[in-house]
């Protein structure tokens, strides 16, 4: 049976993004699979008029191969929309179109399969075997890279309430048609995705609700740090920095580096607000209500579904009488199910966290010829830019370099302004005194 190099589990932009640029290597036999019909990505959040918080150039191949016939400028060209893109001059691209580049991108990969759900994955005689779906033969391969993503983030205090029907994610919002007209809408969650249902909310996309609250813990709706210095935390140097520093102290400054990943772009918030604005000026009844800093307690069903939150503002108890919940609460680790039959042997912290080596591989007690890569899995290990497309390319081609044994990509990176680390120490000079 034939033995493939890497068998890549899921196929979103990360692993599309290590599948295009394995394409200019003809020595790596490589396959992707994942049980989607075709591809897309996040079609739940596929709302018109949202925008990327990323430039187009970060695309999948550009910062480690700008002649790859899967860059983005390539595909402005093939679809003869070069110059009217320029013509734009927008700061982001939509969502739309991100989707339809990928999309592109994806049909002209022969060795991506679509429609082959992953059972489970096990490891025997050197090599890791891979069980699809409704298959009795399994694929071998020397290396897996795992790219099957998160689960929604459920906060406990609504997992009660939580249907898909009346209470749902953000990630399903543009999964099925809906009506919104004249029902009492609470969108939870101050970040990117909080603030754009808001606005499409707003702007009746799915009808008029009669009452739109927005909650969130933050203590306001916060801007995104997009700022030059900031964007530096997004550069290979930083993670050269980052990844030998200590685990607690990783922990902190992740966490203080939230709006820099987190917070809502400029663009948006003032689409927002100019909205609300033009509601006051026309005389739109006043329906809606913007309600930071405040923490969920309890949700149960009563007058709808009444959510009761603290308002740590004032220290008050509120309560919102709510018909629709959408919850633009994020994402959480889990262990993919597949990996059941290896899981013991993986090293993953308490709070389900992949333990990384600097190859973005899992550590684990198996041969180390034979590697478990995983993506989007290190952001506290690698650094806040890990679920973000800004470093995609320069660690998809970080794996490609370590599955070939050698610098295929040059990835080195030498224009950085900001030293991290205390790699010379300083030594001051000597100065002479005068008699």
């Amino acid at each position: 049976m034939n033995t493939k190099d890497l068998v890549g589990i899921g196929i979103g932009p990360f692993n599309l993004s290590i599948a295009a640029l394995c394409h200019d290597s003809p020595k790596l036999d490589v396959a992707f699979y994942d049980k989607k019909p075709s591809f897309c990505w996040h079609p739940g959040m596929l709302l018109p008029n949202t925008f990327l918080q990323t430039s187009f150039l970060k695309d999948l191949v550009t910062a480690v191969n700008p002649q790859s016939p899967f860059s983005f400028l390539n595909y402005l060209v093939s679809k003869k929309r070069f110059y009217a893109f320029l013509n734009n001059d927008r700061p982001a691209i939509s969502r739309y179109e991100y989707n339809d580049y990928l999309q592109w991108v994806s049909q002209q990969i022969d060795y991506l399969n679509f429609d082959q759900g992953i059972e489970a994955v096990d490891f025997n005689d050197g090599h890791f075997e891979v069980h699809l779906e409704n298959h009795n033969q399994p694929i071998q391969t020397r290396n897996l890279c795992l790219g099957t993503g998160k689960r929604p983030h459920i906060p406990s205090a609504i997992q009660s309430q939580y249907d898909k029907e009346r209470c749902f994610h953000a990630i399903e919002m543009a999964n099925q048609q809906r009506d919104f007209s004249n029902k009492r809408v609470t969108v939870i969650g101050g970040g990117q995705s909080g603030a754009e249902i808001f606005l499409h909310l707003l702007n009746g996309y799915d009808g008029a609700p009669a009452e739109i609250n927005w909650i969130s813990r933050r203590s306001n709706f916060l801007p995104m740090d997009e700022t030059c210095f900031t964007n530096e935390w997004f550069s290979p140097n930083y993670i050269d920095s980052f990844f030998p520093l200590p685990a607690n102290t990783k922990y902190n400054i992740v966490d203080e580096q939230k709006l820099a990943s987190d917070g809502i772009s400029e663009s948006t918030l003032k689409s927002i607000y100019e909205t609300l604005y033009e509601k006051r000026i026309s005389g739109d009844e006043h329906n809606y209500r913007l309600r930071p800093n405040r923490d969920l307690i309890n949700a149960y069903p009563a007058n709808g579904i009444t959510l009761e939150a603290h308002n740590k503002f004032d220290g008050t108890t509120e309560q919102y009488h709510s018909d629709i919940i959408i919850l633009a609460t994020g994402f959480e680790n889990a262990v993919p199910k597949y990996l059941a039959p290896i899981k013991h042997r993986l090293a993953i912290s308490d709070d389900q966290q992949f333990l990384l080596g600097r190859d973005y591989s899992i550590q684990w007690d198996g041969p180390s010829h034979n590697k478990l890569y995983a993506v989007n899995a290190g952001r506290y290990s690698h650094g806040i830019s890990e679920p973000q497309m800004s470093l995609m390319c320069w660690r998809s081609a970080t794996i490609v370099n370590d599955l070939l044994g050698e610098d295929f990509y040059d990835l080195k990176d030498d224009c950085s302004f900001v030293e991290w680390s205390n790699s010379q120490p300083f030594e001051p000079h000597a100065h002479k005194i005068s008699a």
